[in-house]
């Protein structure tokens, strides 16, 4: 059985390799746009059957929500994820065994997964933009919020078949200098993979794996230069080609972010600068007939020759407020994006500090408002930074009220950067990172480490406190008398 399930997959990679070369042969799509996605159910349940797509087919978003809905619909709805930072199809096909090496597999538990279960799925190539959002599809249709979770959790957890549960596992990824380095931390998210999965089964719970990536780990142009190279077999035995590829890639990625740079917008009253906002990615999103309609606002906010719209925007010692104004939004012909803020002296801290207080959408005369300062805040010195300021995926904003059209609306801001106040020349203050020193690890160490010290300080003490008797026993003599007095 284990030899029949080993070729199987070996045909599933074989496959995957050949699709990888077709895009490329055909050079019709960006090998760097697209990631895949496993989906597979526990041992002894079966869903429906759904057909693989055509060999060079992208999934866009929209295809990805009909297989999940699918899939969930008939299927078990206890989801885990395994979210890994990066991935693509070569991770496979490098890693994977495809080319007969099967002792060297680094995925031998996905693979006896995908072997065991009567319903499996692969989709070679998902545009990463919709694997993005997969944790808010899966969120949609689940109607439940993702617990992300480690292993050595998961056995604490109490799971039902009648009650859907959203499980995340979110997995590392790393490329070096090495070779072995990514294969290395490819086999252990191998054995994450196995140790949740061997969990799942004691608990006995009917499941929905799903194996993805946030982003791809490759690049078009790594690609291309390895095709003219000789392919891949001939580079896995060299490697100082490897090498440099990585370097190129490397340089080729320096390039894009070097073109990628703009300026941020720039609001001033009179002839100073008093507001400051940057971002890698703005965007919004609408709920209409139960599917989300993205709109990207970065073409129209940044870059060279765009100048945005600002009437609206004011500024002074205590409050400022940054309005961009857009057209043909989601079919809305005004459309307006404010971020109003304030500063104020916090007596605890003896300082000053501005808070992002909110977060509004004007359109059709109608106003959607996201509240943010109890998350987005700095000293009033400094700008605020971010990776990711959501009111989705680790939320940040959240909408008013409960009956806010706030909850109709979805806002995203990647590499976001903003200062409202005592901003000097056109240049950001130095950042206020939105990333904490102090995780709850830290402080349990740190606690546990008081705790210790003040027990051995104790210790310590009542050991100085000890003394040595003045007088002894002669066994010859008479006994010591000791006054009660004394």
């Amino acid at each position: 059985m284990e030899a029949t399930a080993t070729l199987h997959l070996g045909g599933i990679l074989a496959r995957m390799a050949v699709f990888l070369l077709l895009v490329n042969a055909l050079g019709s799509v960006s090998c760097d746009e697209q990631v895949p996605l496993l989906l597979w159910t526990s041992d002894g349940i079966s869903s429906p059957t759904q057909p693989p797509p055509a060999a060079g087919h992208i999934i866009g978003q929209q295809q990805l929500t009909s297989y999940l809905e699918k899939a969930l619909n008939e299927g078990p709805r206890n989801v885990v994820l395994f979210l890994q930072d990066k991935m693509s199809i070569e991770d496979f096909t490098m890693y994977g065994g495809a080319f007969g090496n099967k002792q060297d597999t680094a995925f031998p538990n996905l693979e006896g997964a995908l072997m065991s279960s009567s319903s499996r799925l692969v989709l070679p190539a998902v545009s990463w933009p919709a694997s993005n959002a997969v944790i808010g599809q899966l969120q949609d249709q689940l109607e439940t919020s993702p617990l992300y979770m480690d292993p050595e959790t998961l056995s604490q957890l109490r799971l039902n078949a009648s009650s859907p549960a959203l499980l995340v596992f979110r997995l590392p990824y790393g490329l070096g200098a090495d070779l072995m380095s990514a294969k290395e931390i490819l086999s252990g998210n191998d054995e994450v993979i196995g140790q949740v999965l061997s969990t799942m089964r004691a608990r006995a719970v009917p499941y929905t794996a799903i194996y993805t990536a946030l982003q791809p780990s490759r690049e078009a142009a790594s690609l291309s230069m390895e095709a003219g190279l000789g392919g891949g077999r001939s580079l896995l035995q060299a490697r100082g080609g490897y090498r440099e590829r990585e370097r190129e890639r490397e340089r080729q990625r320096r390039i894009k972010e070097k073109a990628g740079v703009y300026a941020p917008v720039e609001f001033k009253e009179g002839e100073d600068t008093c507001i400051l906002l940057w971002a890698k990615g703005l965007s919004v999103s609408i709920l209409r007939s139960g599917r989300w309609e993205e709109h990207d606002l970065t073409p129209s906010t940044f870059g060279e020759g765009v100048s945005p719209q600002l009437h609206g925007s004011s500024c002074d010692k205590s409050k400022s407020k940054l309005v961009l104004n857009y057209e043909n939004v989601l079919g809305h012909r005004s459309f307006k994006l404010i971020f109003a803020m304030s500063q104020r002296r916090y007596q605890v801290s003896a300082r000053r500090w501005f808070t992002l207080d909110a977060v509004e959408l004007e359109y059709d005369r109608t106003t959607a408002r996201f509240n943010g300062s109890r998350k987005v805040y700095a000293p009033a010195e400094y700008s605020y930074r971010c990776e990711s300021v959501t009111n989705f995926r680790w939320p940040q904003l959240v909408p008013r009220s409960l009956n806010d059209p706030a909850n109709q609306w979805r806002v995203s801001f990647q590499d976001f950067q903003i200062q409202g106040f005592n901003v000097s020349g056109s240049e950001f203050s130095y950042a206020s990172d939105c990333a904490g020193f102090f995780s709850a690890g830290i402080w349990m160490g740190l606690m546990t480490s008081l705790l210790l010290v003040l027990v051995l300080t104790y210790g310590l003490h009542m050991i100085m406190q000890l003394h040595t008797m003045d007088r002894f026993d002669d066994p010859k003599g008479p006994a010591i008398s000791v006054p009660q007095t004394e």
